[in-house]
């Protein structure tokens, strides 16, 4: 007679299943993905939290974080996050994990949900904001999973870095702002380069993530030298330690000065624009009420109304535009007021103040064989060396050559890609009709005129 099955206690229960969860989960070191036996994981209803845990102390963190933390079984995430967490996390499993093996992170906890577990996979800040919201949507769509088909995933935002860095020190981000992490672990320099000083040129506020480590100890100093391109050295800097940590440090500096002082992975940098101040310790950005309003009794200004546009906004920016180009042109217009030359021509169209008649062409490339037919037509457009090119085309000839669109002339050439002839417009004057082609950033290819 066979002998009566032991029953298992709950803890022998508990081991066979972290047995079993751990046979599932296989990480690899080439591709970093976790691989699933697929006749041993049905899809089945488990589900992933992907919880911001904000910057670091508990209190700090939202109750929606809380609460999916209070329901996973599984806690995935980097081993310093986890810590933060410790008495939340007290009777869950927990699989912690190193710097750089985000993938890891994603693999195992989709593991777990196919194998009907409920994880919360965890960042610091907000978990979509440089955290692993993006890498695990990204692993999910990689092995075919949508919405409606496949295990749950549940966003829980958190308080990311450049919000609780502010809080300590003022009020930064009033106005207009970005986030760029200088780290270039996965994003190329010169992307991040270009960020920056489009930024910069921009005078957004600006946020810095992921500043310096030690093995990246030159990125600081170079993004410091592209802000200084176009802001002042005094412009007010905060550089913020473990905010809302044991270690939090907190300090007031400037743009010169940005890369003094000790900086690493914990700290946060927030740049502030031409109009960022520091007072009795605290660093602002004014929103611009004091553009339209008197701070002092909250009335609007000479020719500002209330709940209506500044008078230097779109709308009078764009009459503005129009007044210039018709007292200066079309060029001086767009240096004076920050434009491009196809902002000038579009709001002289739809203003048609005579003696302008603008009107936008939708098709540039015919435009232009047929300007090239006109009685006495001129091509006028810049040269490498920012001089002017004032060609006559008579007896020009049209033709196309791969890509470009080539005007061969007596004794000269001039080359147009056809992917940078992008806009059009008719311009009628007394003297004469012309028409401006654009590049696809609006700026003055050439120009051909009649007369």
């Amino acid at each position: 007679m066979a002998k009566p099955k032991r029953k298992l206690t709950p803890a022998e229960k508990a081991a066979k299943k972290r047995r079993r969860e751990e046979t599932m989960v296989v990480s690899t070191l080439q591709g970093r993905r976790a691989a699933v036996e697929p006749e041993e994981v049905p899809m089945s209803n488990g589900k992933i939290y992907l919880v911001g845990l904000g910057p670091g102390d508990t209190a700090e963190m939202t109750g929606r974080a809380r609460v999916a933390i209070a329901a996973s079984d599984v806690v995935v995430g980097y081993r310093t996050y986890v810590r933060l967490i410790a008495d939340l996390v007290k009777d869950k499993q927990v699989i912690a994990r190193e710097m750089a093996e985000e993938l890891d992170r994603c693999g195992e906890a989709v593991a777990l949900a196919q194998a009907g577990q409920t994880v919360a996979l965890v960042s610091s800040g907000d978990v979509g904001v440089f955290g692993m919201a993006g890498p695990l949507f990204e692993l999910l769509f990689e092995q075919g999973w949508t919405p409606d088909n496949g295990i749950a995933v549940e966003v829980v935002p958190g308080v990311t870095a450049a919000s609780s860095c502010a809080s300590l020190v003022g009020a930064p981000l009033t106005h207009d702002f970005c986030a760029i992490s200088l780290s270039d672990m996965l994003t190329p320099w010169p992307v991040i380069a270009r960020r920056l000083e489009a930024a910069a040129r921009a005078d957004f506020v600006t946020a810095l993530y992921n500043p310096k480590s030690s093995r990246r100890p030159d990125q600081l100093r170079e993004a410091r030298d592209l802000f200084l391109r176009h802001r002042d050295p005094q412009t007010p800097v905060a550089v913020v330690r473990a905010a809302y940590r044991q270690r939090q440090d907190v300090r007031l500096t400037t743009l010169a000065e940005i890369a003094d002082g000790e900086v690493g992975m914990l700290t946060n940098l927030i740049i502030g624009n031409s109009s960022t101040f520091v007072r009795a310790g605290l660093m602002v950005t004014p929103r611009g009420y004091g553009l339209k309003y008197r701070l002092a009794d909250g009335a609007a200004r000479p020719g500002e109304t209330a709940r209506v546009s500044l008078s230097s906004g779109l709308e009078g920016w764009r009459r503005a535009l129009v007044e210039t180009a018709l007292n200066e042109g079309v060029e001086a217009a767009a240096r004076a007021l920050d434009a491009n030359s196809s902002q000038v021509l579009d709001a002289l169209s739809e203003a048609q103040i005579a003696p302008w008649r603008v009107v936008r062409d939708p098709a540039p490339h015919a435009l232009l064989e047929e300007a090239l037919g006109w009685t006495d037509a001129r091509l006028r457009m810049s040269s490498p060396g920012g001089g002017l090119v004032d060609l006559r085309l008579a007896d020009a000839r049209l033709q196309a050559d791969g890509d470009s669109i080539v005007i061969d002339g007596s004794g000269w050439r001039v080359a147009l890609t056809r992917a940078a002839l992008a806009l059009a417009y008719r311009v009628g004057l007394p003297s004469g009709e012309g028409v401006w082609f654009q590049d696809a950033r609006g700026e003055t290819l050439c120009r051909v005129g009649s007369g």
